[in-house]
């Protein structure tokens, strides 16, 4: 095959013709995705060994998890309204700003328990900005595309990974907490450069338009009080209910895998602190091989099969991480390798099975209501996970396991969204 053939079979690579047929705001924060992970994955390996390293012990870890998910919840339900009165646009532009920017500095500086806690707090502005970025990546796109497009924002956080050895080289020569201290500076930074991108080359959604006008004049209170007829209308919803669940249960595993993995590899298994940079690659080349191959083989209207073998596979890689030996890199690996494919199957898919199921007309105080639902009904596990964490570093993981086993069963009920090409999709209920 010579060059020129090759180059038009790329260009005719389902996820290019996503971008392609998908211009505006959906490439666009595709394409500066990686300005927010590049410096969150260099960071994240360390994250929490930053915090024990300086004396916050692991209930303390747990506590600033459980706090701020509560947080989290109110600045939730205030992000849709934000959303819908001063635009998708600024209200992502905010949530950067103060959740990232304003953050960044703050956990830079952070010595004590105090500093960390404030650092997270503020970085709860960042579900204020979750509503408004989903609305303003998928409001314009096509239904058929959602998964695609999820694919890609999954991945622009994993190029970003590749990244990753800086920081374990730097942790190698300098000290882990300095280290750390800088790539927090410079998040700050970068945070700033794609609030601007956002400012210059985004527009407003036309849902977003229409929201803006009918909210106007409407007080913030009125619109909170609107919750009480949204609420009764969710709970009747039942393919939204199952897919909440699987998000509620996603959400706890990756809060338990994100703060004490790093913890149970180096405190339990003895393997070095410089192998935490190490594994987010591994994971990121798995998900990027199987996103990029064979990811669009599968067809994008089915959900229940890979969401339930993608949880499968996630069951199995905690047992893996439970009954990994001592000193072992091997077991970790496997780990990292199983849990990456799983990831690969179930992320876009979830977030797509959330967005095809809501009205879209109600999309951002919906988001808002299910994350803060999300938020909320995860926030006691955050501080189960360190208080399991303290008596034995395996339970965090145990706990994953059978989160993920009922999260099979959900995924059993489900029912497939028939999407359309043009319109919205239609659920079986």
């Amino acid at each position: 095959m010579d060059l020129k053939a090759k180059i038009r079979n790329l260009k005719a690579h389902p996820l290019l013709q996503v971008l392609a047929d998908n211009g505006g705001n959906p490439r666009t924060l595709v394409l500066i995705e990686p300005l927010w992970g590049i410096p969150y994955n260099l960071i994240a390996p360390f994250a929490t060994l930053y915090m024990y390293t300086q004396g916050v012990t692991d209930v303390q870890i747990g506590l600033i998890l459980s706090i701020t998910m509560v947080v989290q919840v109110l600045f939730s339900f205030f992000g849709g309204i934000l959303s819908d009165k001063m635009g998708r646009k600024f209200t992502t532009m905010m949530g950067d700003f103060f959740g990232w920017s304003l953050a960044c500095l703050v956990w830079a500086i952070s010595n004590n328990f105090w500093l960390f806690l404030a650092a997270a707090i503020l970085n709860c502005f960042e579900q204020i900005n979750q509503t408004a970025w989903y609305c303003l990546l998928i409001e314009d796109a096509r239904p058929k595309d959602l998964v695609g497009i999820y694919t890609w924002v999954n991945i622009g956080g994993l190029v970003a990974i590749f990244f990753a050895p800086l920081s374990g080289l730097f942790v190698g020569s300098y000290s882990m907490v300095s280290v750390v201290r800088v790539l927090y500076f410079l998040f700050a930074l970068t945070m700033l450069m794609k609030t601007f991108i956002t400012f210059k080359f985004c527009h407003e959604t036309k849902q977003g338009k229409i929201r803006r006008e009918e909210t106007k004049g409407v007080s913030v209170l009125h619109m909170l009080g609107e919750y009480r007829q949204l609420i009764p209308n969710l709970l009747k919803n039942r393919s939204v209910l199952k897919t909440v669940a699987v998000s509620v249960i996603l959400y706890v595993t990756n809060i338990v895998s994100t703060n004490f993995f790093g913890l149970y590899v180096t405190q339990r298994l003895g393997l070095s602190e410089n192998f935490l940079a190490l594994f987010p690659i591994l994971n990121a080349a798995v998900m990027l091989v199987f996103m990029v191959g064979i990811q669009h083989r599968m067809n994008a209207t089915k959900f229940r099969v890979p969401l339930w073998i993608g949880l499968a596979l996630y069951a199995t890689a905690a047992l893996v991480l439970i009954f990994s030996p001592a000193d072992n890199l091997g077991f970790v690996l496997l780990y990292v390798f199983v849990a990456a494919i799983a990831a690969a199957l179930v992320n876009p898919r979830k977030d797509a099975l959330l967005q095809l199921n809501i009205n879209p007309q109600e999309r951002a105080r919906l988001n808002a209501l299910i994350m803060a639902s999300t938020i909320a009904l995860s926030s006691p596990f955050g501080y189960l996970a360190g208080w399991l964490s303290s008596m034995d570093r395996r339970l965090p993981f145990v706990l994953t396991f059978l989160l993920f086993i009922t999260a099979m069963l959900v995924i059993c009920r489900i029912q497939e969204p028939q999407v359309e090409e043009k319109g919205e999709s239609t659920i079986e209920l």
